[in-house]
């Protein structure tokens, strides 16, 4: 059964009030991370402020979110994109396996999994930037001897005292050695755009240009061609030798958008990621009404999934919620 989060039931320790991060916070010291620890070639794309380890296996991690950016653009104009959870538990991973676990840049990270829940009045948008706490647990952490090889953890996002998200992302890690070697054929070839047929209308999955559109015009009931332009800033902030799983998670949303009503909300997804998404060939975007117990509630359950070539990439089942009329909470 899919749910959303119960942030009055979510408990975890708030983080302590001498840690260093905490500490620029209040000085107004506070920077953002460097950008190669979170897998980023831009200043604005980084979204971590800073890290302190509390145990081995548990840290402490400060974020800020800007209330405007220009993808993730707020949603009906009054809340934070749940997309922002996505890619800030991903930065996560990156940046505990540089930081925390002394992965050299350059090793190249498969994400198997992905998941985050929210609720839409936590996300409702202040009259500043977000500051946040996210509270870090990492109950796998595989190595083959001192290396990382995998990692899976769990993130609590909280702004002052109050739940806002969780997530859960898992990965596996691997050498620029082993990486060429399973790659060679990919990375001799020149990433390119695939625009295919034209766009769905921005205002339909809630994107304001044509540019931020990833999916083309519908194929028949729920199925589209994935497309993307690699000169796009934030999707492809840095182009590789593969579709990014943002991209295939920026899909899925825009999927669950189709048809909605205005102001629609990914509040909980759960992503599995079975193969690379390859430049240079056709990539379909099916989505489904997914079985769930959503409890009499205005929220729907879809199944998207990305094939290619015959074959499964990935897997979401989303969760939706309308905005609806709340008040500010931030």
């Amino acid at each position: 059964m899919i749910t959303t989060l119960e942030p009055t039931v979510l408990t975890t320790p708030t983080p302590a009030e001498h840690c260093a991060c905490q500490a620029q916070t209040d000085n107004r010291l506070a920077t953002t991370v460097p950008r190669a620890l979170v897998h980023r070639a831009a200043v604005a794309e980084v979204f971590l402020t800073g890290m302190c380890r509390i145990a081995e296996d548990r840290f402490h991690i400060k974020a800020q979110w800007p209330r405007g950016h220009s993808f993730f653009a707020p949603v009906a104009g009054t809340h934070y994109d749940p997309m922002l959870i996505a890619e800030t538990i991903r930065q996560v991973g990156a940046y505990l396996a540089h930081e925390a676990f002394d992965v050299p840049i350059g090793h190249q990270f498969l994400l198997w999994s992905l998941e985050y829940s929210t609720v839409p009045e936590q996300l409702a948008m202040g009259e500043a930037p977000a500051d946040l706490d996210l509270i870090v647990t990492c109950p796998e952490i595989r190595r083959r001897g001192n290396r990382l090889t995998a990692l899976t953890y769990e993130v609590v996002i909280r702004q002052g005292d109050r739940v806002i998200a969780t997530g859960r992302v898992g990965y596996t890690v691997t050498s620029p050695a082993v990486y060429q070697r399973l790659r060679a054929k990919q990375l001799s070839r020149q990433p390119d755009s695939v625009l295919g047929p034209a766009p769905v209308a921005p205002a339909e999955v809630g994107r304001l240009s044509p540019f931020d559109v990833v999916l083309s015009a519908s194929c028949g009931p729920g199925v589209w061609q994935l497309r993307y332009d690699i000169r796009h800033p934030v999707l492809f902030d840095h182009v590789g030798d593969h579709v990014p799983g943002m991209v295939l998670l920026e899909a899925a949303r825009q999927a669950v958008t189709i048809g909605a009503e205005a102001g629609v909300m990914p509040v909980t997804v759960r992503s599995t990621y079975q193969r690379y998404a390859e430049f240079g060939s056709p990539l379909w975007i099916h989505a489904e009404p997914a079985s769930a117990d959503l409890g009499g509630t205005a929220a729907r359950s879809i199944r998207v999934t990305g094939v290619q070539d015959g074959e499964q990439v990935f897997e979401a089942v989303v969760v939706t919620e309308p905005v609806g009329t709340v008040a500010s909470l931030l």
